[in-house]
């Protein structure tokens, strides 16, 4: 434990030279890696010792789990007896998946795409087969599995892999049409060839091209199926080494199957036929069947469908055979969804599917080939999902999917993350949204059932909400490094549906989803949801247990941006304020959109992109719309799109920003407070100097980010400058809608009904002049309003006193510098002088609204993309009966702080250095039903710093932007540390986090490094070039949250979630579920006596002797490459840790011998004892009859 104790160090500088404190600039642009103080007069501000107890020990980065549907799914593999299931994909990655709990992320380095899988059935192995010619063993007999052997063919590719049950040889088909074996121990190749010359006749003369299946005979497993694509199945005798039987068909082969008994095999076609093959005839097929195929009435042969890529042919004991294949849909239905089929006796069931088949398998109760399959489930891979049917029951249900499979359900726009929640909100969402679930699955259990998990040592409540495109927002439960879904609200049915011709004025600003989610803030304690939408609008949600139907109540505000400082005045008079007593407006008044809308060939003005729906809405259980904001059109153009949002349930306030100005809005009585520029809360302390745009500049476009498509952005455009920097590039980072945004920027004006009343410095309500008459302006009042009034200067002219006093802690020199990196890094003309400043972060605290105030009060942190940080103050009603009916003061109070870059986020910190959150409500059923609830006043907790009477500074506010950080003392407004973390790149996400009950500051950087420095001395506790920005999607995604926990969205349909605890990371090994658990194999059905005698030599086969070395020989070395892989003694460290981990994993492997060894010995004793009986029977049997003559019997 380290303490610090600023009176002291900041002695020493004082009394230093004066050269080493001249300023702040040379510290500012240092770019160190630790924090730097900041002098000026600071000795005897602080009086208390801050004990930071974060060292660099507690920090450690690493990947916890991943949750969501595998990214391009490319294979499916299952191991009946262990009961896991395992995806390959297209970028390498392997997704291991058992009980709830149990599931494993594996990648191979090369990132090549896996094209088949193969379990090692009950050995806790799997084989994967990958896209640059390789074949790697994986163990899975440990937490995170690791690669055992690799064998890379050097001359041929790989196009289909076949590892009999039981067996130690893999069959490995190439392009070429040869077939090589595989000895998976030592993952070394035999000599042992099938070569394509060879298996075919020598009288063909064509290829037949490559090999697209091999399967042992169920009934000799000495003969071996090879399948060809042009169509030719030889059936090969490995012990003579040649073919025993040749099947041709004229249409190229896709799958076969086998009949269980081994005398049969199916075949699908890329015609959509089936054919069924004799053994003891194979000239031509037994029987031929086009399922979809429309048949002809003179009795030729029906028409050729679409190819059947898969077909699985599994017997019953009791009923017809089931017959699976996917594809074969005929051709004259092209509107038709992929469908996979089944085929039940005389019954033919389709059943289409919402994205294209990938992939299916049969699971059956036996993983005997050779034994009446009897299956049970048929599990479907997607490109965009997984299902499970239930083939147990008639109407082939699918099983309820316990793996959050439907995070891309709509696209992922943005994510929010919560750890060490209410214990109880877990619950309470999980109560409410179990009522909408879908009905009509499966009564039976997942049948993907293996692995074990134990929830850890790790208890504490996580959630993580989702936005997406389509307008839902989807809370999940994340605790215990799991993931479910708990409640799914729809935003958009607050909106009218929009008709086709109706959607004009939306499209112009985005393509497609107007209801996208941007932006979330949720308060857990009050459970205040809100969420701010890519067409200009901000929904304030409330929780309740109770239905409720009512009308929605709307509120339309005008964000402009006027650079002009000169307006002349107009004769025309601002209407009067009326008395702030007057009545609230009624919600009916405010519902709906109600602007008189401008006829044809006028510009649209007060026109909001999305119409709220004006009749009473029926709201369930859940989260209830309390208010919809909307920004209008202004003068043609339609409104920016937002790019801060932040929610204070203690003073019933939501404000909101964008590239415009802010927009402060009491949900209360639902009134707009306030409605400005930027420009015009800076007052008369605006630091930069703004020019009046040219008249002939009309228009000016804003590009946006293109993210839906998920098309990576080049890592080059993205690095070289900030997403914050300018105006224009700041618009689309900010607000991560990601969509296509050119949007023209025109002249604009402040609305005079949303102008403050210069009484005493404080601007009261803007709707006491015009809302609170429940009367919104017409096209005509807007602009009269609109003009300024004789008496009337311009609100930047009219200063009082109090707002006046305004502190830049930092030099002319720094200034400067900032500018001119802003104006380098800006995407906009210098010849256009552009200078439109975003709302980037807001905050609302209990803090001191200017400098050396005594008092705290109510404030609002207002950070924006040029560096600078405002402070706008409240003045709430005394009692909880006056907060809704009297309005509520808001006071600008100008610049306060500057940093370089755009500000990304605040916090505040007491004077022990303990963190302090921003104040709520807490919650209550706002539809309770019970008298006591409704009467109970509201309750508040406003975690204020202690003011005494003493001199000097009771709290310290940490500011950080995308490229320094600081740290101020309150309400002095000094500058006590700064941090450059970054000069060539820039901070997508900072967060002021808790760790270990101790505040530090998360930031990631745009070169992919995390960092984490610990509060409030700025010191580095960690730097880890973790992740390159490769993809904005990760910057949009990426988030931080309390006790070292962080997500961000991998790929478009996966969350990565990773911690930078070192704690979790010592302790992770217990949180992960065992993927393999110790199973007795199934022992295989008595074949009886004549099936043993006459079914075939498969039991005494001897691959070994066969394939081995000694008989085969070597292979050409030239051929295949064997590999070492990394999973002997680093993958035991890292599935065991240690040691100790080791000695565990050898006594249980002696546990199992030993076991094994038990079961054997008391067969053994078992037939022991059958053989003593049988010959004690039989010597009394002789006895009996060895005297009597052969007539006597």
């Amino acid at each position: 434990m380290k303490k610090f104790n600023f009176r002291k160090v900041l002695d020493g500088l004082t009394a230093s030279s004066p050269g080493s404190g001249s300023g702040s600039s040379g510290n500012s642009g240092s770019g160190t890696g630790g924090g730097t103080i900041q002098p000026g007069g600071t000795a005897g501000a602080l009086r208390e010792e801050i004990q930071e107890t974060l060292t660099s020990d507690y920090f450690q980065i690493c990947k916890t789990v991943r949750h969501g549907f595998p990214y391009q799914p490319t294979a499916l593999a299952f191991d009946p007896v262990q009961k896991i299931l395992a995806i390959g994909t297209r970028t390498g990655a392997i997704r291991i998946l058992g009980r709830p709990g149990v599931d494993c992320y594996c990648q191979h380095e090369s990132g090549a795409a896996v094209l088949q899988l193969q379990f090692l059935i009950n050995e806790g192995a799997l084989v994967s087969a990958s896209s640059d010619e390789t074949l790697h063993l994986w163990n899975l007999r440990q937490k995170r599995p690791a690669i055992l052997h690799s064998l890379k063919f050097n001359r041929e590719r790989i196009t289909y892999c076949h590892l009999p049950f039981q067996s130690k040889w893999l069959y490995v088909g190439t392009e070429r049409g040869n077939t090589h074996i595989v000895n998976i121990e030592s993952f070394i190749l035999s000599g042992y060839v099938i070569m394509w010359n060879k298996a075919i006749e020598l009288s063909t003369k064509t290829h037949p091209g490559p090999v697209v299946h091999l399967s042992d005979s169920p009934r000799d497993e000495g003969k071996l199926l090879i399948g060809y694509e042009n169509g030719t199945v030889v059936l090969w005798d490995l012990k003579s080494k040649r073919a025993e039987l040749r099947v041709y068909y004229d249409e190229a082969i896709h799958s076969i199957d086998w009949h269980h008994e081994g005398k049969q095999f199916m075949c699908s076609h890329s015609d959509g036929s089936l054919t069924l093959w004799n053994l003891k005839s194979p000239s031509r097929p037994f029987q031929t069947t086009i399922p979809h195929g429309k048949s002809q009435k003179d009795g030729r042969k029906s028409e050729s469908c679409k190819p059947i890529l898969k077909v699985e042919y599994k017997t019953c004991r009791n009923s017809e055979p089931f017959i699976i294949f996917s594809g074969g849909l005929a051709y004259d239905k092209a509107c038709r969804r992929p469908s996979l089929t089944i085929m039940h006796g005389k019954s033919i069931t389709v059943l289409e599917m919402d994205h294209p088949i990938v992939e299916f398998l049969t699971l059956c109760e036996t993983p005997y080939p050779n034994e009446f399959q009897e299956p049970y489930a048929v599990v479907v891979l997607l490109e965009k999902d997984l299902i499970v049917v239930d083939l147990t029951q008639s109407n082939f249900p699918i099983f309820e999917n316990p793996y959050p499979m439907d995070i891309h359900e709509s696209p992922v726009t943005c994510t929010a993350y919560f750890a060490d929640c209410p214990p109880d909100l877990i619950l309470v969402l999980y109560s409410i949204g179990a009522k909408h679930k879908k009905q009509g699955y499966s009564n039976k259990e997942w049948p993907v059932s293996g692995g074990t998990w134990n929830i850890g040592a790790q208890t504490y409540p996580e959630i993580i909400i989702t936005g997406h495109a389509d307008g839902s927002i989807k809370f999940w439960d994340a605790s215990a490094i799991t993931l479910q879904m708990l409640y799914k609200l729809k935003t958009s049915k607050v909106f009218e549906k929009q008709k086709i011709g109706d959607g004009k004025q939306t499209s112009e600003i985005v393509e497609e989803d107007p209801y996208a989610i941007q932006m979330i803030y949720w308060c857990p304690e009050s459970r205040i949801f809100c969420v701010a939408g890519v067409s200009a609008y901000v929904i304030v949600y409330k929780f309740s247990r109770h239905e409720i139907t009512t009308e929605i109540v709307s509120l339309e505000v005008r964000l402009q941006y006027d650079v002009e400082d000169i307006i002349t005045p107009e004769p025309e008079t601002i209407p009067p304020f009326p008395d702030p007593s007057s009545q609230l407006p009624s919600s009916k008044s405010l519902s709906g959109s109600t602007n008189t809308v401008a006829s044809e060939g006028v510009i649209k003005d007060s026109i909001p992109c999305l119409s709220v729906k004006t009749r009473p809405v029926r709201m369930p259980p859940g989260y209830q719309a309390e208010l919809v904001v909307q920004l209008v059109w202004v003068d043609g153009e339609p409104p920016q799109q937002i790019t801060s949002l932040t929610v204070s349930s203690a003073y019933g306030i939501v404000a909101f920003g964008n590239c415009n100005g802010l927009a402060v809005v009491d949900f209360i009585q639902k009134t707009v407070l306030l409605s400005m520029g930027t420009i015009d809360l800076y007052r008369s302390s605006d630091p930069y100097q703004r020019q009046p745009r040219s008249p002939r500049k009309n228009k000016q476009f804003i590009a946006g980010m293109t993210e839906l498509t998920d098309s990576p952005v080049p890592p080059e455009l993205e690095r070289c400058k900030s997403p914050t920097s300018g105006f224009a590039t700041r618009t689309s980072e900010a607000a991560p809608g990601f969509y296509r945004n050119e949007l023209p920027a025109v002249r604009q004006r402040n609305q005079a009904h949303h102008l403050p009343d210069h009484v005493n410095g404080h601007c009261t309500s803007p709707t006491s002049q015009s809302c609170s008459s429940g009367k919104r302006l017409s096209s005509a009042d807007v602009s009269k309003v609109n003009r300024w009034g004789p008496g009337r200067p311009p609100f930047r002219k009219a200063q009082s006193a109090a707002c006046m006093e305004v502190s830049l802690p930092v030099t002319t020199e720094e200034i400067r510098e900032n500018s001119y990196n802003r104006s380098r890094s800006s995407s906009i003309s210098s010849i256009d002088k552009e200078t439109k400043e975003a709302i980037t972060a807001l905050y609302f605290m209990e803090s001191f609204a200017r400098k050396n105030d005594m008092t705290i009060s109510p404030c609002l942190w207002v950070g924006t993309s040029l560096g600078m940080v405002l402070m706008i103050s409240f003045n709430l009603p005394s009692t909880d009966e006056q907060r809704y009916t009297e309005p509520v003061l808001v006071s600008p109070s100008g610049t306060l702080l500057t940093l370089k870059g755009a500000v990304l986020t605040f916090s505040c910190m007491d004077r022990l250095g303990g963190l302090m959150h921003p104040p709520y409500e807490v919650w209550r059923d706002p539809n309770s039903m019970d008298d006591n609830e409704k009467g109970r006043k509201r309750k508040l907790v406003m975690n204020s710093p202690s003011t005494s009477q003493e001199m000097g500074d009771h709290q310290y506010a940490v500011v950080c932007s995308e490229k320094q950080a600081k740290v101020f003392s309150l309400p002095s407004q000094t500058c006590l540390y700064i941090h450059n973390i970054t000069e060539t790149s820039f901070i997508l996400q900072a967060a002021v986090v808790v760790m270990c009950n101790s505040a530090c500051l998360a930031c990631f950087c745009a070169n992919g490094h995390i960092m984490i420095m610990s509060l409030p001395s700025l010191r580095p506790m960690l730097d880890v070039n973790y992740l390159p920005l490769t993809d904005m999607r990760i910057a949009r995604t990426f988030c931080f949250t309390n006790e070292g926990q962080a997500l961000y969205l991998v790929s478009p349909t996966e969350i990565q979630r990773l911690t930078y605890s070192q704690e979790m990371c010592d302790n992770l090994q217990d949180m992960l579920g065992e993927l393999f658990t110790p199973v007795e194999t199934p022992e295989a059905q008595n074949r009886g006596f004549l099936k043993g005698l006459f079914g075939g030599s498969g039991q005494t086969f001897d691959r070994e002797e066969l394939f081995g070395e000694a008989s085969a020989g070597k292979a050409s070395k030239s051929l295949a490459q064997h590999i070492p892989g990394s999973g002997g003694i680093e993958g035991v460290k890292g599935a065991a840790g240690g040691v100790m981990g080791e000695l565990t994993r050898a006594r249980i492997a002696l546990d199992e011998r030993g076991q094994r060894l038990g079961e054997l010995e008391e067969k053994t004793a078992g037939m022991m004892t059958s053989a003593e009986a049988f010959s004690k029977h039989a010597h009394e049997l002789m006895l009996k009859y060895k005297d009597k003559k052969w007539y006597q019997f």
